[in-house]
């Protein structure tokens, strides 16, 4: 994919500040919290998912978009108590992260430890033609 100008995902990232916003001052749904960051070789995203188990988690990667998602259905847990307050029996958490550079979608990695999952993305390279470069051994 090019770096020319895309309006839409420009919207994108509208609507998740928006998001962000309206889930900080106690509106709406909760939010993946997010840090990127990139070294020579890969792009790196750490994302805390408290609560959650690795089978919960679901990453995608493609055209420079990594998505995450994660969801948690624990209602049928402790069927015989009688709740006054229930907020934790489902979970649905998603994030959409625009990556910096073009990576190598197969080579994407994944680890969950402690409720953050980091999910690692090496680069292309410059000469790379939107193709995933292979190493010849």
């Amino acid at each position: 994919m090019s770096d020319r100008y895309d309006p839409f995902r420009e919207i994108d990232e509208l609507f998740e500040r928006m998001n962000r916003g309206f889930s900080d001052a106690g509106f709406g749904g909760h939010e993946v919290s997010v840090d990127v960051s990139e070294t020579d070789d890969e792009v790196l995203v750490a994302a805390d998912l408290p609560g959650f188990e690795k089978e919960d988690i679901d990453v995608t990667v493609a055209d420079r978009q990594l998505r995450i998602g994660a969801e948690a259905d624990r209602s049928r847990e402790a069927a015989d108590a009688r709740y006054h307050r229930r907020e934790r029996a489902r979970r649905n958490l998603t994030r959409t992260v625009y990556l910096p550079e073009e990576v190598d979608e197969s080579g994407a990695s994944a680890t969950y430890k402690n409720g953050v999952l980091t999910v690692t993305l090496p680069k292309l390279g410059d000469d790379a033609d939107g193709g995933r470069r292979i190493d010849v051994e």
